[in-house]
C-alpha cells in the first residue's frame, strides 16, 4: 500500500497542476520551461526527503510541475506542422514517452536505492531544459494573441529551414488572417461549456479520459497481478507499446480517431475483464491478454492526447488539455484506491477496470471525427463546423502555416 499511496500522492499533484496550465496566457515555451524547472528542483527535494511527509509533499509538487510537460508538448509540435504531418508529430512523441518507460524500468532495476533513483529519473528534465532553447513558440498562439511581429519572425525561420522562398506574408497579413476578433483575450474553463458543440466535445471527451487514465494506470499498478516479474513488466509493456503505436498511426488514418479511439479504449476494458475469467493457473495465457490488454490500453492514451488537441481551437486548446488532464487524474488518483474493492469480492477491481473502459469508450463515437481536418483557430470555427461540416485540408481560408509547413 505504501508504493499505491506515493503513486497517489503523484497523482494527486499532477491533477492539481493541470489547471495550472491550461492558462496560457505566457506562451506555450514559456509554461513549458516553467513547468520543467519546478520539476528538476521538486524532484530532487524528493530525493533529499529525510520524512515520509517531506516525500509526500515534494513528490506532489513534482507532480504538480510535470504535468506542464505533457500537456504543453504535443499541442506545441502539432501547432507547428501541417495536417498531413500532424498525425505522424503525435504518434512520434508519443513513441519517446514509450522509450521512457522502458529506460524507467531498466534504471530502477539496477538502483535500487530510492534517494538515488529519484535523481536518476528527475535528470533528463535538465537535458529538455537547455533544448527548448531551440523549440520556437506557437507561432499560431502568438497570431491569436496579437503578437504578430513575433510570429512573422518564426514563420520566416520556418520558411528558411523548409527552403519556401515564396513567403511573402507581412505582419498586416498576418492581422487580417487572425480569426480571433480580440487578441489578448482571456479563457477560462467556463469557455469550454458556453456554446453547444464545445460543451459536447467537452463533456464527451472528458469521459474518454477519465476511462483512458483510469484503466491505463489500473493495469500499470497492477504488473504483478498478471504473472509477470515487476521490472520485467514494465520493460515488456514499454516495448509492446512501440507496435501499438506504429498500429494506430495506421490506423488513425485508415479508419479515423473517433473509431480508433473508441475500439482501443473498448478493447482494452474486454482484456481485462477476460483475466477474471482466465485461471490464475494459466499464467502464459494470463500475460499474453495482459500485454494485449496494455497494448490497447497505451494505443488509446496515444490516440486521447492526439484527438482532444485536434478537437480544441487554437485559443483554448491549452485549456481543453488542462480540463481533460485534471479529469484523466481524478481517473488516475482513484485507480490505485480500486485494488481495496477486492475485500468485497476478489474479482472486482478487474471488473470495475473493465466497466468503466467500455462504458466511456462507448462515449467516443459522440465526438466528431477530425482526420484531414484542419486545426481550429477560433471558438467560432468549431461551432460552424456543426452546420458547414469541418474544414478540410483543401480549405482557402486560415493562417498561412498549412502552406509553410510542407
Amino acid at each position: 500500500m505504501g508504493f499505491q499511496a506515493d503513486i497517489a500522492a503523484f497523482d494527486d499533484g499532477v491533477e492539481q497542476g493541470s489547471p495550472v496550465y491550461c492558462f496560457d496566457r505566457f506562451g506555450r515555451k514559456a509554461m513549458l520551461l516553467l513547468s520543467l524547472v519546478c520539476s528538476v528542483v521538486f524532484g530532487m527535494l524528493s530525493a533529499a526527503s529525510v520524512s515520509y511527509s517531506m516525500l509526500a509533499i515534494t513528490r506532489t509538487l513534482t507532480g504538480v510541475a510535470l504535468s506542464g510537460v505533457s500537456l504543453i508538448v504535443l499541442p506545441l509540435g502539432m501547432e507547428w506542422v501541417d495536417v498531413q504531418h500532424r498525425t505522424f508529430s503525435g504518434i512520434l512523441t508519443s513513441i519517446f514517452w514509450s522509450i521512457g518507460n522502458m529506460l524507467l524500468a531498466m534504471v530502477a532495476y539496477l538502483v535500487r536505492e530510492w534517494h538515488w533513483l529519484l535523481v536518476a529519473v528527475t535528470g533528463p528534465c535538465l537535458l529538455s531544459i537547455v533544448c527548448l532553447w531551440w523549440v520556437p513558440e506557437s507561432a499560431r498562439w502568438l497570431i491569436a494573441n496579437g503578437k504578430v511581429k513575433q510570429a512573422h519572425r518564426h514563420l520566416l525561420r520556418c520558411a528558411r529551414m523548409n527552403g519556401r522562398k515564396d513567403f511573402a506574408f507581412s505582419p498586416e497579413d498576418l492581422r487580417r488572417m487572425a480569426t480571433d476578433k480580440k487578441p489578448g483575450r482571456s479563457y477560462s474553463y467556463i469557455s469550454l461549456f458556453r456554446t453547444p458543440v464545445l460543451r459536447k466535445i467537452s463533456l464527451c471527451s472528458g469521459a474518454v479520459w477519465f476511462g483512458v487514465a483510469f484503466s491505463y494506470y489500473g493495469m500499470s499498478m497492477n504488473l504483478t497481478g498478471f504473472g509477470l516479474n515487476m521490472y520485467l513488466s514494465q520493460f515488456v509493456f514499454g516495448v509492446i507499446e512501440i507496435p501499438a503505436k506504429m498500429i494506430m498511426y495506421v490506423l488513425v488514418n485508415r479508419v479515423g480517431r473517433r473509431q480508433s479511439q473508441a475500439w482501443a479504449l473498448i478493447l482494452t476494458g474486454l482484456c481485462i475483464g477476460a483475466n477474471v475469467i482466465v485461471p490464475k493457473s494459466f499464467t502464459s495465457l494470463r500475460s499474453v491478454v495482459a500485454i494485449m490488454g496494455k497494448g490497447f490500453s497505451e494505443a488509446a492514451f496515444t490516440t486521447v492526447f492526439l484527438y482532444t488537441s485536434e478537437l480544441y481551437p487554437t485559443v483554448l486548446r491549452q485549456n481543453g488539455m488542462g480540463y481533460t488532464s485534471f479529469v484523466a487524474r481524478l481517473g488516475g488518483a482513484l485507480a490505485p484506491l480500486v485494488f481495496l474493492l477486492d475485500e468485497v469480492w476478489k474479482p472486482l477491481p478487474e471488473v470495475t477496470y473493465c466497466g468503466v473502459a467500455v462504458c466511456c469508450g462507448s462515449v467516443a463515437f459522440l465526438l466528431p471525427e477530425t482526420l484531414n481536418v484542419r486545426l481550429p483557430e477560433g471558438i467560432e470555427d468549431v461551432e460552424k463546423a456543426k452546420a458547414k461540416g469541418p474544414p478540410q485540408i483543401g480549405a482557402p481560408e486560415g493562417m498561412p502555416l498549412q502552406a509553410l509547413l510542407k
